[in-house]
């Protein structure tokens, strides 16, 4: 099937070239020359794992091309668009590229096509959009397809994702809707993935619903760590011991620095502004206080530090290992790591950090840190080391190694990723979180 994809971010890039790597004739667009000269050399413009490949084996199989120009889109019988919905001022859903891609999309449009979401946005968006579209081509259709990508597995997440939700109208029109997306993805179907097909309203709020609990399910386990911090109990082992329950479930109960990233703040945040739109904020009110105990965090680590280092964050060196919201990503957006260097820096703390793919994202937002290229080079004659994103790297050091090249053996293990036994052993003073 010949396919458009709109916007070539992270979502629009993976997605098109997931598409591609299903079999399919794939046009993508987006409005930065930049971005689509990278995309068309096979580059990707950011790091995830597997991207690399199937772009190169799309663009030599010529079952994909990058351009600028929305009129190549004609022709195209499914148009995803995969534009970015980042958060504005008052903490909504900023939908000006949204808008704008599907009002440029229009003039483009035939009868017999369909446009397909894939943005997360406020639910009534789809709804609105459809009557533009259906305004002026009145044979294509509108339907929504939300994304559930992991950062770190998005190739695998798209190819092969645990479910497909399909947001269609009533009638013959959805009918043929999901036929469509059917045939686009027949592979991942043929494989066994469950298909869900609902209402568009369902549909835009899957994917916000599913952010909300797993921020939610996040803050919970972190809101336990404070209280095990206080009276002494370890965290990991209630999450171990509550995990056994098939109600509750291990996944996402892990204490840390909290979540960040592109996806689970703004959206928590634009859900609840939707939500006060439609005379039901009172629904989310408890979305506060999961975004407040997320936030707290940072400051716990910052104060731990401050402890650690005797009050005198000023003139001391602080080694920081991990700088991406997450592993396997570059992406620093909302990263609780970069905010907590960040911080360190503002106290007077000389910081030097290390990322294995995220220092050149983090520089070019806080330029004040001083970035290295090694985990060795970040602690050597560090007074205090921070390990606050969970790296393969970062979890198998040798802590007796480490040992030689600090100038006080003493870290904090803000992600529990680290083998306590084996540093304790190696000398080293080792504060985790809710342990």
């Amino acid at each position: 099937m010949k396919i458009s994809v709109i916007g070539c971010g992270y979502l629009g890039a993976v997605h098109a070239a997931s598409m591609a790597k299903l079999g399919h004739d794939v046009v993508a667009v987006d409005v930065d020359p930049v971005k689509i000269e990278r995309l068309a050399a096979g580059d990707a413009p950011f790091f995830e794992p597997g991207l690399p490949e199937i772009l190169a084996e799309a663009i030599a199989s010529g079952r994909i091309r990058f351009t600028t120009d929305m009129a190549e889109v004609a022709g195209a019988r499914v148009h995803f668009v995969a534009v970015g919905t980042p958060q504005g001022p008052t903490g909504a859903a900023d939908l000006t590229y949204v808008d704008a891609a599907v009002a440029g999309l229009v003039p483009y449009l035939s009868d017999g096509e369909f446009v397909v979401g894939k943005s997360t946005v406020p639910v009534g968006t789809a709804a609105r959009l459809a009557a533009s579209v259906s305004e002026s081509v009145p044979g294509a259709t509108l339907v929504w397809n939300p994304e559930f990508l992991r950062e770190g597995f998005a190739v695998q997440d798209t190819i092969s994702p645990d479910r497909l939700v399909y947001g269609v109208p009533s009638g013959a029109a959805g009918d043929a809707a999901v036929a469509a997306l059917d045939e686009v993805y027949a592979t991942t179907l043929a494989d066994g993935t469950p298909r869900l097909v609902v209402d568009l309203a369902t549909a835009e709020l899957v994917k916000v619903s599913a952010n909300a609990f797993l921020a939610t399910k996040i803050s919970f386990i972190n809101a336990m760590a404070e209280i095990a911090e206080v009276v002494g109990a370890d965290v990991t082992a209630l999450a171990d011991a509550i995990g056994h329950d098939e109600r509750i479930g291990r996944k996402f109960l892990n204490a840390g620095l909290g979540f960040g990233g592109g996806c689970l703040p703004k959206d928590i945040r634009a859900f609840q502004a939707r939500a006060t739109e439609l005379g039901v904020g009172e629904s989310l009110d408890f979305l506060a206080d999961v975004d407040a105990i997320n936030l707290r965090r940072r400051a716990h680590v910052v104060t731990l530090a401050q402890d650690l280092l005797d009050g005198a964050v000023a003139g001391k060196r602080v080694g920081v290992l991990g700088l991406a919201f997450k592993p396997n990503s570059d992406d620093v957006r909302d990263s609780p790591a970069l905010d907590i260097a960040a911080r360190l820096v503002e106290l007077g703390a000389t910081v030097s950090a290390y990322d294995p793919q995220a220092n050149g994202t983090a520089a070019r937002i806080r330029p004040e840190l001083t970035y290295v290229d090694s985990a060795d080079a970040a602690v050597r004659d560090a007074d205090l080391v921070l390990v606050l994103t969970e790296w393969n790297e970062f979890r198998t050091l040798d802590p007796a190694r480490v040992a030689g090249l600090v100038a006080r053996p003493v870290v904090v293990d803000g992600r529990n990723c680290l083998d306590r036994d084996a540093w304790t052993a190696a000398g080293f003073t080792v504060r985790g979180m809710g342990r």
